[in-house]
């Protein structure tokens, strides 16, 4: 019985999010739009036949910018203020023995003859620019949505920001932008353990 698998990226995604500071804590939080590209291997329209017929997707990523040699059994989550240790198991930290995330996003569209096509257009990844994709299954309601399950401390969310403009500024964002960055802004994405509530966002 083989005892490891050998992965390799099928895409990568094209998102706004070019700094890991900042990037939604969790996906469909921040409706801004992404591009999954494939790679030239797997630049092959029938793959895609019939995912045009779902509204979301699952997307499981690489975390490539928290690859570590070691690994930590307990890890310190953002929503008990990055200073209380759990075990990593019981979060979605990014520092686990195999760094793959798993993301929720909603498909826009699907460009069939694009250049480089097809191309997947996407909203609400939390994903960082660059990261490789290594696979995509639809999401299916019946199944993988279970609204009464329990939410551990992830479900003590904290209240939204109220986001405002400076005068002038709103002009410079792009409106195809403006809503899912206000979406990211009122999460709060400044690092939990730097939370100071006198600061300015």
């Amino acid at each position: 019985m083989q005892n490891e698998m050998l992965i390799k990226p099928i895409a990568h995604i094209q998102s706004p999010f070019t700094d890991k500071f900042g990037i939604p804590r969790q996906s469909g939080l921040a409706s801004l739009p992404s591009r999954i590209v494939f790679e030239p291997e797997y630049r092959v329209k029938e793959a895609v036949r019939g995912l045009e017929e779902y509204t979301h997707i699952w997307l499981i990523w690489q975390f490539s910018k928290a690859v570590r040699e070691n690994w930590s059994p307990t890890v310190r989550p953002p929503r008990l203020g990055g200073n209380k240790r759990v075990g990593v198991f019981a979060t979605r930290s990014p520092f686990r023995p195999n760094p793959l995330g798993l993301s929720s996003v909603k498909l826009e569209r699907i460009d069939l003859d694009a250049k480089d096509g097809p191309i997947l257009y996407v909203s609400g990844a939390d994903i960082l620019d660059g990261t490789p994709i290594y696979d995509i299954k639809p999401y299916l309601a019946y199944t993988d949505a279970h609204p009464d399950a329990a939410g551990g401390f992830s479900a003590m969310r904290e209240g939204t920001l109220k986001v405002e403009f400076a005068e002038g500024v709103k002009k410079q964002v792009p409106e195809e932008l403006l809503g899912g960055l206000v979406d990211l802004l009122s999460q709060d994405p400044r690092p939990a353990y730097q939370n100071d509530p006198r600061a300015c966002v």
